[in-house]
C-alpha cells in the first residue's frame, strides 16, 4: 500500500519541491501519495501546480492533495515533514532589526542569538499544535521530520511536549563535509567535484564523524585518503584555499583555537559565540560580503525576501520550464527521502540526525537535542555512542544547550522571565547589551510580534507599558541608528528583472541548503 508523506509549510517551493523529487527517485516510493498544507493559498497553489507538472512529466503514479485543512493533509499520514516559517518575512523582519537598535547584528538570526530565539517562541506553540494533530489523526507510528528553524528547539519541543517521535534534519553537515574534502584536494593537488553534486563522490575518500548540537556541530575525525588528519594539516589546508580562506575567516580562526572544525557557514557560526560581531568596525574583518551566508547583516533576510518576491514573479515562467527528469542523478544529499526510503525498504543508510541525547554525546546533557551519525533501516533510526567531545567545543554548545533549554520551556510555559533570562545568557546577545537593554529589547519584541505570540498574550499589555515608561522617562535603550556593519540593499522586482540570471540565482540563494560551497 502507497505509504502517504504530509507537507506542513509546502508553501516553502523550492525545499519542499526538492524534498518531494527526492522521494520519488526511489523506485518503491513513486507511488506516495502527498498532502501539502500551508496557511498562504497562493504559495500552496503555485507549488502543487509544479509538482503536478512533475509527476505528469515524469508519468508516476503519485499523487497529490492540497488544502489548507492541516488536519485532513496529516489524517492517516505514515510521515508528516515540517517546513514553516511561522509570521513568514514580516516576522522575520523584527528578528533582525529590532536586535540592531540595541547592536546585535546578526547574519541569519534563526537559530540562536536574539532573532532565533524569538523565532522559537513563535514556532514551538504551533509545533505543539502539529504534533496535537498528529496524534490524534496520523498513523500511530508516524515519523515528525522536522526541517523548520530553530531546528533543535522545534525538535525538543516536539519530543518533550508533543510527545511524538520526531528527527530534526540539516545539511550543515554536508556542506562542511565537502568543504574539508576541498580544502585537502587543494592542499595536495587533488580536483574536487562540485559541492552541489548530489551523488557526493568526494565522501568516498574523506570520512568523518561530526557531533554537537545543530548548526553547532564538529568534525571530530577526518579520515582523507586512508589516514587522519591532524589539525595542524587541516588548518594548512583552509588557509591556503583560495576561496575560503577569505570566506572562512570566523570557522578557521575557531579551528585554530580549539582544533576542530564546525559545521554552518562563516555567518551563522559569528552569531552563535560571543567573539566575532559584538565590536561594529571588527566585524568587517571576518566575514566576505561575496555571498550572503559569509556574514553579511540581515543577510538571509534580504535574500528570502528578493527570492519570494522573484518567484511571485516568475511563476509563469518556472511553469512553462521544460522539466529536470526525476532520477537517481539528480536526488538531493538532504536526508529526509533516504530516512523514509531506509524504514520502508530496508536499504542502510548513514547521515547525520538531530535527535534526544540520551548519553549518545556523553559530556552533553541527556535531555538536550543532539546532532550526530546515525543509521536508518527496517529497524529505525538507530544512534551509535559518540562518547566525549572535546573539552572546548563541549563549552561552547553548552552554553547555547542552557540558552535552548530556557527558550523551549519560556515558549511553552508563556513565561516573560525565563524568555529574558534565555536572552541574557545568549552568547552574543550578552557580548553586546547589558541586561536592562537586553530586558527592554525582549519586551520590544514581544510587542511587535505580539499577533504571533499566543503563548504571551497575557503579558504584552505589560511589555508595552514597560517601553512607554522607559521612554517617557529617557530610559529607552534601543537608540542605535544604524543599519549594521555590512548590510547591503534589499532590490526590488524591477532592479532584479534587470538581470533576470542573477534574480533566478539569488532565489535560489534563499535556500540555505542550496548555497554554493564554492562560490
Amino acid at each position: 500500500m502507497a505509504i502517504k508523506v504530509a507537507f506542513i509549510g509546502a508553501g516553502s517551493v523550492g525545499f519542499t519541491r526538492r524534498l518531494f523529487r527526492d522521494i520519488l527517485t526511489v523506485p518503491e516510493l513513486q507511488d506516495t501519495r502527498f498532502a501539502f498544507t500551508d496557511i498562504n493559498k497562493s504559495n500552496l497553489n503555485m507549488l502543487s501546480q509544479l509538482c503536478q507538472k512533475d509527476i505528469r512529466t515524469n508519468k508516476l503514479p503519485a499523487t497529490i492533495s492540497s488544502t489548507m485543512n492541516r488536519r485532513a493533509a496529516i489524517e492517516g499520514a505514515d510521515y508528516v515533514i515540517n517546513c514553516t516559517r511561522i509570521g513568514g518575512l514580516e516576522a522575520f523582519k523584527f528578528d533582525i532589526e529590532i536586535p540592531l537598535k540595541y547592536g546585535i547584528d546578526q547574519c541569519v538570526g534563526d537559530t540562536l542569538c536574539a532573532g532565533g530565539i524569538m523565532y522559537g517562541q513563535r514556532n514551538i506553540p504551533c509545533v505543539l499544535d502539529f504534533c496535537k494533530d498528529i496524534r490524534e489523526v496520523a498513523k500511530k507510528d508516524v515519523l515528525f521530520l522536522n526541517y523548520a528553524n530553530p531546528n533543535a528547539m522545534n525538535t525538543w519541543a516536539a519530543i518533550e511536549f508533543g510527545h511524538v517521535n520526531t528527527v530534526g534534519l540539516c545539511h550543515g553537515v554536508q556542506g562542511g563535509h565537502y568543504q574539508i574534502a576541498a580544502a585537502l584536494d587543494h592542499l595536495h593537488g587533488h580536483k574536487t567535484a562540485d559541492g552541489d553534486d548530489p551523488a557526493q563522490p568526494w565522501k568516498g575518500y574523506c570520512e568523518i564523524i561530526c557531533a554537537g548540537i545543530n548548526h553547532q556541530t564538529w568534525y571530530t575525525r577526518i579520515l582523507y585518503r586512508g589516514r587522519l588528519i591532524a589539525a595542524a594539516e587541516l588548518i594548512e589546508a583552509f588557509e591556503s584555499h583560495p576561496q575560503f580562506s577569505k570566506r572562512e575567516k570566523v570557522r578557521i580562526d575557531v579551528l585554530r583555537r580549539f582544533g576542530y572544525y564546525s559545521t554552518e557557514s562563516n555567518g551563522h557560526l559569528s552569531e552563535y559565540v560571543p567573539w566575532y560581531r559584538k565590536r561594529v568596525k571588527e566585524i568587517k574583518k571576518w566575514i566576505d560580503l561575496g555571498v550572503w551566508i559569509d556574514g553579511e547583516t540581515g543577510g538571509y533576510l534580504r535574500v528570502c525576501t528578493e527570492g519570494r518576491n522573484w518567484f511571485e514573479t516568475d511563476f509563469p515562467n518556472w511553469l512553462k520550464a521544460e522539466d529536470k527528469p526525476i532520477t537517481p542523478a539528480g536526488r538531493s544529499p538532504e536526508h529526509g527521502s533516504y530516512i523514509i526510503e531506509g524504514l520502508e525498504t530496508g536499504r542502510l543508510y548513514r547521515g547525520h540526525f538531530n535527535v534526544k541525547n540520551h548519553g549518545c554525546i556523553s559530556n552533553l546533557p541527556d535531555d538536550c537535542v543532539i546532532e550526530a551519525p546515525g543509521y536508518v533501516d527496517h529497524n529505525g533510526i538507530n544512534m551509535p555512542r559518540v562518547g566525549d567531545l572535546p573539552l572546548a567545543c563541549a563549552a561552547s554548545l553548552s552554553a547555547s544547550v542552557n540558552v535552548q533549554r530556557m527558550s523551549v520551556l519560556a515558549a511553552v510555559k508563556g513565561d516573560v522571565t525565563l524568555l529574558k533570562q534565555a536572552m541574557l545568557h545568549d552568547p552574543l546577545t550578552a557580548a553586546v547589551c547589558d541586561p536592562e537593554e537586553i530586558w527592554q529589547m525582549t519586551d520590544e519584541m514581544l510587542v511587535a510580534q505580539a499577533q504571533w505570540l499566543p503563548n504571551y498574550r497575557k503579558h504584552i499589555a505589560g511589555a508595552k507599558k514597560r517601553l512607554e515608561t522607559a521612554r517617557r522617562s529617557g530610559q529607552y535603550r534601543g537608540t542605535i541608528k544604524t543599519q549594521g556593519a555590512a548590510r547591503l540593499k534589499t532590490k526590488t522586482v524591477a532592479e532584479m528583472k534587470k538581470n533576470r540570471a542573477a534574480a533566478r540565482k539569488n532565489a535560489a540563494a534563499s535556500d540555505k541548503g542550496h548555497v554554493k560551497a564554492t562560490k
